[in-house]
């Protein structure tokens, strides 16, 4: 065993015991956690004009502060970004975070001093926690990669902003330097695709051990690997035991992955934003991941069915219940606050409190009223696929209302590995799914206003194209798994 094994041993076991201090008090530490954000922030210009001087309760932060997305706080932010201090927390930040929006172009999500320890502390635990649990720390002396975006930061007012992935380069622990890859002139590739190739150059002959970033893109790297190596990953690099990866649920891809790679690895999710890193997957056993209550983030949860509803009720920590559809709202010291990052989750356990993130909120299907989400489609396509050689690349789901002959449906585009032997079959096997998970979906069907799923094969990379076509190819863009219009499907027409 290396000293870099051992000591990695011992403080995880330093980091668990400092874990379930704060995971075993939960109500007591966001109440903590509230309180500092409050009196921190009471003296900017945000806390002046909601009265943080006068919040005594979390009563009254409901009634003084609104939840908001970014439009509504935009006005604050681009105050921040013209370099004006003491708006949304004390002080300038240390970054902002540079994300794309939808409706907003550029989002800046700002990162300040007390805020981006808690990012790289996160990312830290959730490996540590993997070691504790499992005696596994040989990886620590391997090769690790992190499929992230450019470390290159540009500066506005004195201040620097860039992709989350790439301002978090900056901060790896020096003695993981060595270990880390791809190198520096690597990382700052702007064209995904060339970016992917250098990769796979620099570690084809490396004892990688530890692989991360978001499945979609490191499905890529893999079949790259294996295109130019001409055998699976796990022959390639005989030491990678470890995947940790976030941003999209990983079942849909695990058995193209395990494919790619001749063998099961183990994995780690990870739940990490612009705005805050949320969660991480604690036990290798337990589904769902732990929710982190003391990282500077205060959170409230609005059921999904209420949210668009007028003032609906906001829930603690303390007031959740299992399996319930939420949409997480947060207060940061960063200075997002009731802020809505349009993310929903629920929850797998109240002790400690562990989640799985469930879709975005404005990721739905709803064109007849039936309400489907993300998490339905994923699991719907994992349960048709047990117990079959089908395999996949990627989906995502869209109505057809108006179609050419026929009842209305919901659409799945599918980009296949491996296709199944009877298409209408394994579509059947969905829409049971769905049907079970989603009694206004199966009242749609029972009442003829729906016919079953239609399954619309797309072409290999087909879905790389679409990405690359809007700008999208590789760093932390995600494909949609499911929109309620059609412009991705009208895409492949």
């Amino acid at each position: 065993m290396s000293l870099k094994t051992l000591g990695a041993k011992i403080f995880a076991g330093i980091v668990h015991k400092q874990t379930q201090k704060w995971a075993t008090n939960p109500v007591a530490t966001q109440e903590r956690v509230f309180k500092e954000l409050i009196a921190k922030a009471k003296e900017t210009q945000f806390g002046k004009d909601h009265d943080f001087g006068a919040i005594q309760t979390y009563a009254d932060y409901v009634a003084k502060v609104p939840v908001r997305d970014y439009e509504a706080l935009k006005h604050y932010v681009e105050r921040v970004v013209h370099g004006e201090a003491d708006i949304l927390w004390p002080g300038k930040p240390l970054y902002f975070a540079k994300t794309s929006g939808t409706t907003s172009g550029a989002k800046y999500i700002p990162l300040t001093k007390e805020s981006m320890p808690f990012h790289i502390q996160a990312a830290r635990n959730a490996i540590l926690s993997y070691v504790h649990e499992t005696g596994n720390a040989g990886f620590v002396d391997g090769k690790m990669i992190f499929l992230q975006g450019s470390p290159e930061l540009e500066e506005k007012h004195g201040v620097k902003f860039g992709r989350l992935s790439g301002i978090v380069a900056h901060y790896v622990p020096a003695y993981l330097q060595k270990n880390r890859m791809p190198s520096w002139e690597t990382n700052i590739i702007d064209d995904w695709e060339t970016k992917v190739d250098a990769i796979v150059q620099e570690t084809i002959q490396e004892d990688m051990t530890v692989i991360s970033g978001i499945p979609s893109w490191v499905q890529m790297y893999f079949e790259k690997l294996h295109q130019k190596a001409g055998k699976p990953v796990g022959q390639i690099f005989r030491n990678f035991n470890l995947f940790i990866y976030g941003g999209v649920n990983y079942e849909p891809y695990r058995a193209k992955f395990e494919k790619l790679i001749g063998r099961k690895v183990d994995s780690i999710e990870l739940f990490p934003a612009s705005e805050g890193f949320f969660a991480y997957q604690d036990s290798q056993k337990e589904k769902g991941m732990l929710l982190l209550l003391n990282s500077g983030i205060f959170y409230e949860f609005i059921k999904v069915d209420e949210f668009f509803t007028e003032n609906p009720r906001r829930y603690t920590i303390g007031e959740v219940e299992l399996g319930v559809n939420y949409v997480l709202i947060i207060s940061t010291n960063a200075g997002l606050w009731a802020y809505n990052i349009g993310d929903t989750v629920a929850f797998t356990s109240l002790a400690p409190y562990r989640v799985v993130v469930t879709g975005r909120v404005k990721h739905y299907i709803s064109a007849f009223g039936e309400h489907v989400i993300g998490k339905e489609v994923e699991t719907a396509l994992k349960q048709a696929m047990e117990g079959t050689e089908v395999r996949i690349n990627e989906f995502t789901v869209a109505p057809q209302i108006t179609p050419e002959t026929g009842l209305p449906y919901h659409e799945w585009l599918i980009e296949f590995e491996n296709e199944p032997q009877d298409m209408d079959a394994f579509a059947l096997k969905i829409d049971a799914a769905m049907r079970k998970q989603n009694v206004y979906y199966d009242d749609l069907i029972v009442g003829n206003v729906l016919r079953t799923v239609v399954i619309t094969k797309v072409k290999q990379n087909g879905f790389q194209e679409y990405m690359k076509s809007i700008g999208k190819l590789g760093g932390q863009n995600k494909l949609p798994r499911l929109s309620n219009d059609r412009n991705i499907a009208d895409y492949f027409k």
